[in-house]
């Protein structure tokens, strides 16, 4: 089935899904509790592992029969076609004509992908090459300030995926960074973000890096400018920009211009979009912190899951089968987010990371051949670390009136064993899963000698599905696997919903408006506005609060 074919057909036309419209109604009342009680192997048997992470799915709505008719689906909807599709450098970004290639990103230097004429990999090494020999000279000492002081303090300058991919990777890395080095992360336009960032820093041991791809992003170079004037404010001379800025950027004019040398310049590529790039040359801040044999493990953690997701067949496929169970509950049970909650402190910011790699990539609403979808597409995916969210949230998961599937994703060992805290902290993975699976019933509560009054507020109706993902401990090579399980699992949905999952036009809008209304903001004399009378309100105002 080639991948024009696919698109023909109407999503909810296609056999499959009218097969699941009819399954759903079949199972859709019924109980894990029974689901259990009828099938005892069911939580031996619907597992799956790969890449060093063990995915136990049983704890859904899903009977051997469910995950049959989810594959066929993504079957139907040439999701092995199209996977093989962008793994060959095919233009499947079909909006902006681009090849999606962020699995090239990880290829061990012995391979090769030659796209239109030009092997990546070998172009990638490359700048990996680069990044570790400018990275061991910081780590080192080696490299130098204006002042001829190390560098001490690392602060990298971007937004979006040339922030959010760094910031997670530093704080779930973080017990294997090199802790004499200070890291911080600035990406909001909002001048606190800087100020804050550099208020107890030497400029003479400060190194910025500068993430952003044209080197014109409003934000990013409003920051950038910012930073440069704060390093000469103290180092007096604007030569030391070359000393304490590098640029990750295919601009070479522009990055010249800043005054940073192009020596000190990594690119990337137009087929490496932001959410996808923490493993190219974005991740410079991740390399210098982790060290160069570090960001090789983790991106031989990518490499190992992009092989897993390529080559195992879809029902043992664990971004498959996350991707599918999404569909499952966002398309016929109606769910409209997604939890995600690491039972680990180093992963705080991984749901936040999550929130841009799953709700820009799917947030669409027409095909890839441009019409209007009649189904629901991405979810919104939030989270926090347990055993926090346990006290804040949870209580609208076991009892509220939503349904929200979560995954919850646990180690075996814990980075810092002290006392018993990680068995306490684990018993909660798994009883969280019990308890959202099988609740608490009338009876029970009643047995236990509840007052009549109370037995209401006290029944957990349970049935509230959950994936436990289980690794040995955190690692590089883990990070990268748990990274490129949620990117494919992200292609998976993309696929069958028939969208182009590596556009993000939906963020030009905002942008271009912000760009009109700049202007009329600073303007010394009162202008002439055009906007609706909301807006045109609202400027007046802030512009009497200035």
């Amino acid at each position: 089935m080639s991948t024009a074919t696919t698109t023909a057909t109407p999503l909810r036309a296609r056999p499959a899904w009218r097969a699941l419209e009819e399954h759903y109604e079949a199972i859709r009342t019924s109980h894990l509790r029974t689901l259990f009680a009828d099938d005892p192997g069911r939580g031996e048997r619907l597992v799956a592992e790969g890449a060093g992470l063990y995915l136990d799915y049983s704890k859904n709505g899903v009977t051997d029969e469910t995950i049959a008719l989810l594959v066929r689906l993504a079957e139907e909807c040439g999701l092995a076609e199209r996977t093989e599709a962008m793994f060959r450098g095919e233009r499947i970004n079909v909006s902006e004509n681009r090849s999606v290639l962020h699995v090239a990103l990880r290829m061990p230097k012995s391979e090769s992908l030659v796209v239109d004429g030009v092997d990546v990999v070998a172009e990638v090494h490359d700048v990996l090459d680069r990044m570790a020999e400018f990275a061991n000279r910081i780590r080192s000492g080696q490299w130098k300030g204006h002042t001829g002081k190390p560098i001490r303090n690392v602060i990298n300058i971007g937004i979006g995926g040339s922030d959010l991919g760094p910031v997670m990777a530093y704080e779930a890395l973080r017990h294997y960074s090199q802790r004499d080095l200070t890291f911080r992360f600035v990406s909001n336009v909002d001048s606190t973000d800087f100020a804050e960032a550099t208020r107890d820093l030497a400029a003479e041991e400060t190194l910025f890096i500068v993430s952003s791809k044209t080197f014109t992003t409003l934000e990013t170079m409003t920051n950038a400018r910012t930073a440069r004037e704060w390093a000469i404010a103290v180092l007096g001379d604007e030569s030391a920009i070359a000393k304490h800025f590098v640029a990750v950027s295919t601009n070479a004019e522009e990055v010249s211009k800043f005054g940073i040398d192009t020596d000190n310049m990594f690119g990337f590529w137009d087929w490496v979009g932001g959410r996808y790039s923490m493993d190219s040359a974005i991740g410079l801040s991740t390399m210098l912190a982790i060290g160069p044999e570090g960001f090789r493990e983790l991106l031989a953690g990518f490499h190992e899951m992009d092989i897993h997701f390529r080559t195992t067949p879809h029902a043992r496929n664990l971004p498959v089968l996350i991707g599918l169970l999404a569909i499952w509950y966002g398309d016929f049970f109606g769910a409209q987010t997604v939890g995600v909650m690491p039972y680990c402190q180093y992963l705080k910011r991984f749901p936040a990371y999550l929130q841009q790699l799953t709700m820009e990539s799917n947030g669409k609403h027409v095909t890839l051949d441009g019409r209007m979808v009649d189904y629901q597409t991405g979810a919104v995916y939030w989270g926090e670390p347990g055993t926090n969210g346990q006290h804040s949230f949870y209580q609208l998961i076991h009892q509220g009136t939503e349904l929200i599937p979560i995954d919850l994703i646990g180690f075996g060992r814990t980075l810092n064993p002290i006392r018993d805290h990680h068995d306490l902290l684990m018993s909660n993975v798994f009883a969280q899963a019990e308890a959202l699976a099988f609740g608490k019933t009338e009876e029970q509560v009643r047995a236990e000698g509840t007052a009549e009054a109370v037995v209401p507020h006290r029944v957990f109706e349970g049935n509230r599905p959950s994936n436990v993902i289980l690794a040995e401990k955190l690692t590089p090579h883990t990070l990268g696997a748990l990274v490129a399980l949620y990117e494919h699992s992200v292609f998976t949905q993309g696929t069958i919903w028939g969208i182009d999952s590596f556009d993000q036009w939906g963020v030009e809008l905002g942008k271009a408006l912000a760009q009109r209304i700049i202007p009329e903001l600073e303007s010394q004399a009162e202008p002439e506005l055009h906007h609706d009378s909301s807006t045109n309100a609202l400027i007046r105002r802030y512009r009497a609060m200035r």
